[in-house]
C-alpha cells in the first residue's frame, strides 16, 4: 500500500474522481494519508488523523516510503495556530502558505524534514502536541475555555461544505480544528462525532467546551456545535457565529426562531 503526505497549503477531497464531485473534506499541510484506489488521474485516501475516504487529483499528491511514513506518523506533531503563516520550503527556495490548524510531524527548532525537504515554519504553534498515530499528550485537566478561545479565531469564517479552514468550514470542520488545536482527534462528521466521548445527561451539567448535537426531522444527527457556556453555542451556520442556546436547541436572535433541534450533548476531554 502506497503512503503519502500533504505538502500543499490545503488540498480538496471529493467524493467521486472527477473535479465536478462535491467536496466532502480537506487536507491540510503535513497531514498523512494511505492510498486505497487508483482510477486515471486520481488517487482515493484515507486520513491518519480522522479515517475519512475520498478522492485526490493525482497532480496534488506527495508519496512517501513506509519507513518515512512510519517515522512522520509515529513523530510528535506540532500544530500551527497562526491563522495564516508562511512555511520556508528551504529545498526549493520558496515559501507556502499555511493555514491554522496545519500539521508539522517532528517540528523541532523551527525545522521539519520530510524524506530529502527541508521545511522552516517561523510562526506560532500549539503547546500540545498532536501524536498522528495515537492519542494526544493531553493530561485530562485541559479545560473547556482553551478550546473556546481557540473557536474565537473561526469567527465569521464562511460555510463550505467539506472545508476546514477559516476561508471555509462546515459545523464538524469547525469543531474538529478547534478540537485539533487542543491536540484532540474528532472524527470527521457530526454523525461520527456523536459517538465519541461522554454523554452529558443534563443541559444544566454541561461546561464550556461540551460538543451539542442536533436532528433533523428524520432524527439523524445533521448538526453540531460548540458550547461556550449554557445559555450560548459557537457553530457554523451560513458562517461561525454564537447564538443562544438552551434544553430545545439553538435559537437565533437575528431570525428569531429555533434553527436546530437538541438531540445530546458530549464531553470530549
Amino acid at each position: 500500500m502506497e503512503n503519502g503526505i500533504c505538502l500543499h497549503s490545503v488540498i480538496p477531497v471529493r467524493a467521486e474522481p472527477s473535479h465536478k464531485s462535491e467536496m466532502v473534506t480537506q487536507v491540510l499541510f503535513g497531514e498523512l494519508y494511505c492510498v486505497i484506489e487508483k482510477e486515471s488521474s486520481w488517487v482515493k485516501i484515507k486520513l491518519l488523523f480522522d479515517g475519512y475516504e475520498g478522492w485526490i487529483d493525482r497532480l496534488q499528491a506527495n508519496m512517501i516510503d513506509d519507513p518515512e511514513y512510519l517515522r512522520l506518523a509515529n513523530s510528535e506533531t506540532s500544530v500551527t495556530i497562526d491563522l495564516l503563516q508562511l512555511l520556508s520550503f528551504e529545498t526549493e527556495r520558496m515559501m507556502i502558505p499555511l493555514v491554522i490548524g496545519s500539521s508539522l510531524p517532528g517540528f523541532d527548532e523551527s525545522r521539519i524534514r520530510v524524506g530529502q525537504n527541508v521545511y522552516y515554519y517561523e510562526g506560532l504553534v500549539s503547546e500540545s502536541l498532536l501524536h498522528q498515530n495515537g492519542n494526544s499528550n493531553l493530561d485530562t485537566q485541559r479545560t473547556g475555555q482553551q478550546l473556546i478561545e481557540e473557536a474565537m479565531l473561526y469567527m465569521n469564517a464562511p460555510y463550505l461544505w467539506g472545508g476546514r479552514t477559516p476561508f471555509g468550514i462546515d459545523c464538524s470542520g469547525f469543531v474538529q480544528m478547534v478540537y485539533k488545536l487542543q491536540g484532540y482527534k474528532l472524527l470527521r462528521d457530526a454523525s461520527q462525532q456523536a459517538g465519541q466521548g461522554e454523554v452529558i445527561s443534563l443541559p444544566g451539567e454541561a461546561e464550556p467546551g461540551d460538543l451539542a448535537f442536533f436532528d433533523d426531522v428524520e432524527g439523524n444527527i445533521t448538526h453540531v456545535g460548540m458550547l461556550i457556556d449554557r445559555q450560548r453555542i459557537i457553530h457554523c451556520s451560513g458562517k461561525v457565529q454564537i447564538d443562544s442556546f438552551d434544553q430545545e436547541g439553538i435559537y437565533s436572535v437575528g431570525l428569531k426562531k429555533y434553527t436546530h433541534k437538541l438531540r445530546l450533548i458530549k464531553r470530549i476531554f
